[in-house]
């Protein structure tokens, strides 16, 4: 069963960018900024919905930042990348969808600049990045779909509560009963209300 409305997408190719592969198949990430992954989902308001980007890390699934936007330009994503590795360094390899923010020359630019290798899922296969995206269906049951925001920054501070929380008080079976900062860095560090 499906809505019969129609919802925003999020990955959209652009023709002429170039598309990088898949540096992950097989690779054993069980370190922070090994790899840090990014994506974009849409959160849906009492009327309309916007767009938030999130920088993870891959082997603690803390979220290093985030960006809430009303368009799918890239400079949200660029903030993201900017404001994670300002706080947290850089990672090793940076992994990605193929949408057009992230395949765009100054999303790859600024990994490339800083010594980061690209990687990208191949097309439709969500589970490449399947930690970002169970983020989301937690994210949006436990937080989006309970409050139906009136204004993206009701919308902001809410999703930054959950983070905090998502980051810092729940444990997580697969980090062995750690919180994600914990396992990332061994103390909390609340990211609060981005920008």
């Amino acid at each position: 069963m499906q809505a019969v409305y129609q919802r925003p997408k999020t990955t959209v190719r652009h023709p002429e960018h170039k598309i990088w592969p898949y540096l992950l198949r097989d690779m054993t990430i069980d370190r922070p900024n090994r790899v840090w992954c990014a994506d974009i989902t849409y959160i849906p308001m009492r009327r309309g919905f916007l767009y938030l980007v999130a920088v993870m890390d891959w082997a603690t699934r803390k979220v290093l930042s985030w960006r809430l936007s009303n368009t799918m330009d890239v400079d949200f994503c660029i903030k993201a990348v900017e404001e994670a590795m300002a706080r947290h360094g850089r990672p090793d390899i940076f992994n990605t969808d193929q949408g057009s923010q992230f395949t765009s020359p100054r999303f790859t630019g600024l990994l490339t600049a800083a010594g980061i290798r690209v990687s990208m899922d191949g097309r439709g296969r969500w589970m490449d990045n399947v930690f970002i995206e169970r983020l989301w269906r937690s994210m949006k049951y436990e937080c989006v779909y309970l409050h139906a925001f009136e204004t993206g920054s009701e919308a902001r501070a809410g999703i930054g509560r959950w983070i905090d929380y998502y980051n810092i008080d729940r444990p997580h079976s697969a980090l062995g009963g750690r919180t994600p900062a914990e396992a990332y860095e061994g103390t909390p560090d609340r990211i609060g209300v981005a920008a």
